[in-house]
Protein backbone atom coordinates (compact mmCIF):
# COMPACT_ATOMS: atom_id res chain seq x y z
CA UNK A 1 0.00 0.00 0.00
CA UNK A 2 0.88 3.75 -1.42
CA UNK A 3 2.19 5.93 2.18
CA UNK A 4 0.69 9.05 2.04
CA UNK A 5 1.86 12.66 3.99
CA UNK A 6 0.07 14.95 5.49
CA UNK A 7 1.01 18.15 6.63
CA UNK A 8 -0.02 21.28 9.00
CA UNK A 9 0.96 23.49 11.10
CA UNK A 10 -0.75 24.49 14.34
CA UNK A 11 0.45 28.24 15.38
CA UNK A 12 0.01 30.00 18.64
CA UNK A 13 1.46 32.65 20.49
CA UNK A 14 1.05 34.50 23.85
CA UNK A 15 2.51 33.78 27.16
CA UNK A 16 1.49 31.27 29.64
CA UNK A 17 1.79 32.99 32.93
CA UNK A 18 -0.97 31.08 34.61
CA UNK A 19 -2.78 28.17 32.89
CA UNK A 20 -6.07 30.44 33.73
CA UNK A 21 -5.62 33.25 32.04
CA UNK A 22 -3.52 32.45 28.28
CA UNK A 23 -5.48 32.23 25.26
CA UNK A 24 -6.38 28.63 23.90
CA UNK A 25 -6.63 30.44 20.30
CA UNK A 26 -4.46 29.09 17.61
CA UNK A 27 -4.20 28.48 13.70
CA UNK A 28 -4.25 25.18 11.80
CA UNK A 29 -2.60 26.04 8.68
CA UNK A 30 -1.83 24.13 5.36
CA UNK A 31 -0.43 25.24 2.03
CA UNK A 32 -2.65 26.81 -0.01
CA UNK A 33 -5.47 26.38 1.84
CA UNK A 34 -7.53 28.92 4.18
CA UNK A 35 -6.52 28.81 8.07
CA UNK A 36 -8.63 27.03 10.76
CA UNK A 37 -9.19 29.48 13.61
CA UNK A 38 -9.05 26.68 16.54
CA UNK A 39 -8.95 26.92 20.14
CA UNK A 40 -9.96 24.89 22.94
CA UNK A 41 -13.57 23.49 24.20
CA UNK A 42 -15.16 26.37 26.64
CA UNK A 43 -16.69 24.12 28.39
CA UNK A 44 -13.57 21.68 29.71
CA UNK A 45 -10.85 23.72 28.28
CA UNK A 46 -11.26 27.41 28.88
CA UNK A 47 -11.74 27.71 24.48
CA UNK A 48 -13.36 30.78 22.48
CA UNK A 49 -16.78 29.05 21.23
CA UNK A 50 -16.41 30.91 18.27
CA UNK A 51 -13.31 28.63 17.57
CA UNK A 52 -13.44 24.90 16.60
CA UNK A 53 -11.91 22.72 18.99
CA UNK A 54 -10.18 19.56 18.49
CA UNK A 55 -12.68 17.50 19.45
CA UNK A 56 -15.25 18.74 17.01
CA UNK A 57 -12.48 18.60 14.54
CA UNK A 58 -12.16 14.97 15.20
CA UNK A 59 -15.77 14.31 14.89
CA UNK A 60 -15.77 16.04 11.23
CA UNK A 61 -12.98 14.04 10.27
CA UNK A 62 -15.04 11.14 10.87
CA UNK A 63 -17.71 12.43 8.80
CA UNK A 64 -16.34 13.86 6.41
CA UNK A 65 -13.98 10.24 5.74
CA UNK A 66 -17.44 8.43 6.07
CA UNK A 67 -19.11 10.38 3.73
CA UNK A 68 -16.52 10.19 0.99
CA UNK A 69 -16.47 6.75 0.58
CA UNK A 70 -19.95 6.51 0.38
CA UNK A 71 -20.55 9.02 -2.13
CA UNK A 72 -18.09 7.15 -3.36
CA UNK A 73 -19.30 3.58 -3.60
CA UNK A 74 -22.75 5.09 -4.48
CA UNK A 75 -21.46 6.77 -8.05
CA UNK A 76 -19.78 3.03 -8.20
CA UNK A 77 -22.80 1.24 -7.75
CA UNK A 78 -24.61 3.63 -10.12
CA UNK A 79 -26.95 5.25 -6.97
CA UNK A 80 -27.37 8.70 -7.68
CA UNK A 81 -27.37 10.58 -4.28
CA UNK A 82 -28.57 13.87 -4.40
CA UNK A 83 -28.86 15.12 -0.76
CA UNK A 84 -26.64 13.75 2.32
CA UNK A 85 -26.56 15.41 5.67
CA UNK A 86 -25.02 14.17 8.66
CA UNK A 87 -25.79 14.94 12.35
CA UNK A 88 -22.88 13.08 13.94
CA UNK A 89 -22.35 13.11 17.60
CA UNK A 90 -19.52 12.56 20.02
CA UNK A 91 -19.69 10.93 23.46
CA UNK A 92 -16.62 11.89 25.43
CA UNK A 93 -15.97 11.26 29.13
CA UNK A 94 -13.11 13.22 30.67
CA UNK A 95 -10.44 11.32 29.04
CA UNK A 96 -11.80 10.42 25.93
CA UNK A 97 -13.75 9.43 23.45
CA UNK A 98 -16.08 6.84 24.60
CA UNK A 99 -18.56 6.83 20.98
CA UNK A 100 -19.08 8.47 17.67
CA UNK A 101 -22.63 8.48 16.15
CA UNK A 102 -23.07 9.39 12.68
CA UNK A 103 -26.63 10.04 11.87
CA UNK A 104 -26.17 10.49 7.88
CA UNK A 105 -29.76 11.25 5.64
CA UNK A 106 -28.87 10.33 2.51
CA UNK A 107 -31.62 11.19 -0.26
CA UNK A 108 -31.27 9.05 -3.54
CA UNK A 109 -33.28 9.11 -6.80
CA UNK A 110 -33.89 5.42 -7.03
CA UNK A 111 -36.33 4.10 -4.12
CA UNK A 112 -35.86 0.34 -5.26
CA UNK A 113 -32.05 0.72 -4.61
CA UNK A 114 -32.46 2.19 -0.88
CA UNK A 115 -31.52 -1.14 0.97
CA UNK A 116 -28.48 -1.63 -1.16
CA UNK A 117 -27.76 2.28 -0.20
CA UNK A 118 -28.04 1.34 3.11
CA UNK A 119 -25.89 -1.34 3.11
CA UNK A 120 -23.26 0.96 1.44
CA UNK A 121 -22.73 2.46 5.03
CA UNK A 122 -21.00 -0.59 6.03
CA UNK A 123 -18.77 -0.74 2.98
CA UNK A 124 -17.59 3.17 3.86
CA UNK A 125 -17.32 2.28 7.38
CA UNK A 126 -14.55 -0.53 7.24
CA UNK A 127 -12.69 2.25 4.27
CA UNK A 128 -12.56 4.83 6.29
CA UNK A 129 -9.28 5.77 7.03
CA UNK A 130 -10.11 7.61 10.09
CA UNK A 131 -12.56 5.77 11.37
CA UNK A 132 -10.05 2.47 10.99
CA UNK A 133 -7.31 4.88 13.23
CA UNK A 134 -9.57 5.25 16.30
CA UNK A 135 -10.16 3.04 19.55
CA UNK A 136 -13.49 3.63 20.02
CA UNK A 137 -16.74 2.53 18.03
CA UNK A 138 -18.08 4.70 15.39
CA UNK A 139 -21.69 3.78 14.96
CA UNK A 140 -24.20 4.48 11.81
CA UNK A 141 -27.55 4.92 11.59
CA UNK A 142 -28.48 5.90 8.39
CA UNK A 143 -31.86 7.25 6.92
CA UNK A 144 -32.48 6.91 3.70
CA UNK A 145 -34.89 8.56 1.41
CA UNK A 146 -35.93 8.93 -2.07
CA UNK A 147 -36.12 12.25 -4.00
Amino acid sequence: MAEHRYRVDVVWTGATTDHRSYSRNHEVLATGRPPVRGSADPVIGRGDPERWNPEQLLLASLSQCHMLWYLHLCADAGIVVVDYLDQAEGVMNSQQFEQVTLRPRVTITDGDRAEQARALHTQAHQRCFIANSVNFPVNHEPDIRTE
